[in-house]
């Protein structure tokens, strides 16, 4: 038998040493990847803390630190983060853009505007569009960011010490004396980003300090409104403070926050408020907050990521009748609404629309915006300074037509979000701001349309002889009209900001097809002109499909719940281009045709696809057009595109629905 030497015996003991170190961070990184998908970003943190003392994948390690910190809201923490994981070449196909924004968040706007610039160039073919928009957009800002640094406003801010806590104060609103807000200050903390749950506190205006010199803390704001397991915040009220409605959720059993959903609560006998119930327009599937009403307390504005929005988070608007009841939420534009985000808006006293947003050019991650409409045409105007500063500000109130509450989350403050007291003019207690220097004239920008009509097939063709018209939605009448050259080119013709337009093409042996174009959200911020005058002109390209019998053509994305046949929202939006079609096309009959994929049985297949072909064409029929030019026909799996589909992707290509020319 050999005897193991004390130098051997150091080694085994220092190889079992580092093996077990191994296993610890590895360990603790897949406890980390767990808390993050469960949306438990600040637990994540903590085991990701632990496994950066191993040797896990620096790239993949980095990057997962750096989400945890934006997506729980701490976009300067995370920026160190993502520069390690780019520098570790990682392959994840945002980081450039959120370190960007990570970037700007902490007044780099230099760096920032370079790496946007460099996921433009870079970004794969299948990034959402909504993200290329938004990074467009924001190099155009950042490019821009030494003009609107220079909009200066007379402003003073105080922070509000006696009010303010380590933790997050935000979105102060005033009911008669007292100021209402929101605050971190529930015992039980929340997974997502560590801090206490969200709460709505009161406390008097003008406090004045006690004997002690102390003034005293503030309160929950009702007991019956105040459920210690979830967040609730941004209230608002009627004018006669006696109805409200706040946002609740978050209760760190859901991923992604989805749970949050608008409630509304009313003050009863003895000034005890009701216990809440939730509104019908709040959406289970999203995100819904920040609510705020109108001065006579008969529309609601709200912001929410519903499915059908301009980009990330909309602001949208519900109409309040006699009885109290609320309409169907209606989208607020793309005037106001961006590939980004818009939140807290708030109705001023001089009925302009004020509201945060890091879509429009800015200096932060969130900016204060002012809206007025005036001639149909809405602007948007940035707060400037010192109201806005690179990191995050919004949740902007008056309390008198020169004063009021703002929240922001900028260096210097006594926590996280902290609730500041702004008035214009100077004060002593505080740095004067330089006046902003007196404005020029608004530069003025002519807007056009032109675009080419081509063949809908390979090689893409331009066709001569298509007629064009451009038709003003509003009046219903062509604008401009147009037979395309060799080149296939119409246009140029004016339009005018706000509007929304239809391009019709039509050519004989093809289908008539028609575009929509709305010049919402496409006009040019003041800060990017430079000239006096511009004129600039969009670009709609048209293909036109042949018309050829016995033709099939799939409809994208028309969907069913499995195993059932009923015509879903969604579909509905995809039949109603075929209903387009059918109408700009009025001797066109064809046979709709709907295919499942393989994962049932040939007989239990044919029947579902034979009534999911039926309901499509009676939701047809119930929109004007006349049944006997249509037929249908359940296909089951007989033509199946992918023989033997694995994947839910490849399932899906199966499972389609189609439309065959019947007769021209």
């Amino acid at each position: 038998m050999k005897t193991i030497t004390s130098s051997a015996l150091l080694v085994v003991l220092g190889l079992a040493l580092g093996l077990s170190g191994c296993n610890s961070a590895m360990q603790s990184y897949k406890k980390g990847v767990r808390h993050f998908d469960a949306g438990e970003y600040n637990l994540a943190l903590t085991q990701f803390e632990k496994a950066s003392k191993g040797t896990i994948d620096p790239a993949r390690l980095n990057y997962y630190v750096a989400e945890s910190y934006r997506l729980s809201n701490r976009f300067g923490e995370a920026a160190p983060y993502y520069q390690k994981a780019i520098e570790a070449n990682t392959t994840e196909p945002t980081a450039r853009f959120n370190y960007a924004y990570a970037l700007k968040s902490q007044g780099n706007y230099a760096e920032a505007l370079k790496q946007l610039q460099e996921f433009v160039a870079n970004a794969p073919k299948n990034t959402a569009k909504a993200t290329l928009d938004k990074a467009r957009r924001e190099v155009e800002t950042l490019k821009a960011i030494d003009i609107i640094a220079k909009n200066k406003s007379l402003i003073t801010l105080r922070n509000m010490n006696n009010l303010n806590s380590p933790g997050a104060e935000f979105a102060p609103v005033v009911r008669g004396e007292e100021l209402i807000f929101t605050a971190s200050r529930k015992e039980q903390l929340y997974k997502n980003n560590g801090q206490h749950m969200l709460g709505l506190y009161k406390t008097k205006l003008n406090q004045k300090p006690d004997e002690t010199g102390t003034s005293p803390a503030p309160e929950p704001f009702s007991t019956n409104v105040f459920q210690g397991d979830v967040n609730e915040g941004t209230p608002t009220f009627t004018k006669d403070g006696k109805t409200m409605v706040f946002a609740r959720g978050n209760n760190g059993k859901r991923k992604g926050g989805l749970d949050v959903d608008l409630y509304i609560s009313r003050l009863g006998e003895g000034g005890v408020w009701s216990q809440p119930l939730r509104l019908p327009i709040s959406d289970s599937t999203a995100w819904d907050g920040s609510p705020a009403f109108s001065g006579d307390g008969r529309t609601l504005y709200f912001a929410s990521n519903r499915a059908g929005g301009a980009g990330g988070i909309d602001l949208y608007r519900t109409s309040i009748d006699a009885s109290g009841r609320f309409s169907r939420p209606v989208n607020m534009g793309r005037d106001i609404n961006t590939p980004g985000d818009e939140m807290f808006p708030y109705v001023g006293p001089n009925a302009k629309l004020y509201f945060a947003s890091d879509g429009h050019p800015g200096l932060g991650k969130l900016d204060v915006f002012v809206a007025t409409r005036s001639g149909g045409v809405t602007r948007v105007e940035n707060m400037g300074q010192p109201i806005n500063s690179p990191a995050d500000d919004f949740g902007l109130i008056y309390t008198d037509p020169n004063k009021g509450f703002m929240a922001s989350n900028r260096s210097g403050g006594k926590g996280d979000d902290d609730i500041y007291f702004f008035q214009e003019g100077p004060d002593t207690d505080t740095t004067t701001i330089v006046q902003n220097p007196p404005a020029n004239a608004p530069k003025i920008v002519h807007y056009f349309i032109a675009g080419t009509v081509s063949t809908n097939e390979t090689p893409i063709t331009p066709l001569d002889s298509a007629t064009v018209k451009v038709i003003d939605d509003a009046i219903g009448q062509p604008i401009g009209e147009a037979v395309t050259d060799k080149p296939g080119t119409f246009g140029k013709y004016p339009l005018q900001e706000g509007k929304d337009y239809t391009v019709l093409a039509q050519r004989k042996g093809y289908l008539t097809r028609r575009e929509q174009f709305t010049m919402q959200g496409k006009s040019i911020p003041q800060i990017f002109l430079t000239k006096p005058q511009t004129d600039t002109t969009f670009t709609v390209d048209l293909l036109l499909d042949k018309a050829t019998l016995n033709k099939t053509f799939v409809l994208e994305n028309i969907y069913y719940d499995l195993d059932k046949y009923n015509i879903r929202p969604d579909a509905a939006v995809e039949l109603d281009k075929l209903v387009t079609i059918l109408q700009d096309n009025p001797t066109l009959k064809i046979e709709l045709g709907s295919h499942t994929d393989a994962r049932a049985s040939d007989a239990y297949n044919q029947k579902l696809s034979q009534n999911r072909a039926k309901s499509a064409v009676e939701y047809i029929v119930s929109k004007g057009i006349d049944a006997d030019r249509l037929t249908y026909k359940g296909y089951g799996e007989t033509q199946l595109i992918v023989k033997n589909a694995k994947t839910e992707e490849e399932h899906q290509r199966n499972r389609r629905t189609e439309f065959k020319i019947l007769e021209l």
